[in-house]
């Protein structure tokens, strides 16, 4: 299934941006840009993960509401 016909699995509407190369759970690898900024806030990113539009939209938002200081890995395709 190709990234453009997939949707986020934590909500199941939006278009995903990002994928959690290491998640906790298997289910919820692929998250939506409101989903993935609510993980941001919330105080748990996606440490490890690959922008899937090609955009840098989700260190974008690691950039301006991640206040932790910690190592994130973007993952080349």
């Amino acid at each position: 299934m190709g990234a453009h016909r997939r949707k986020c699995d934590w909500c199941g509407s939006g278009t995903p941006i990002v994928r959690d190369m290491e998640p906790v759970n298997a289910d919820y690898q692929y998250w939506c840009e409101e989903c993935a900024r609510a993980l941001i806030i919330k105080g748990d990113p996606i440490e490890t993960y690959r922008e899937l539009e090609g955009e840098p939209i989700y260190g974008r938002l690691l950039e301006e509401h991640c206040t932790l200081k910690r190592f994130y890995s973007f993952v080349a395709a």
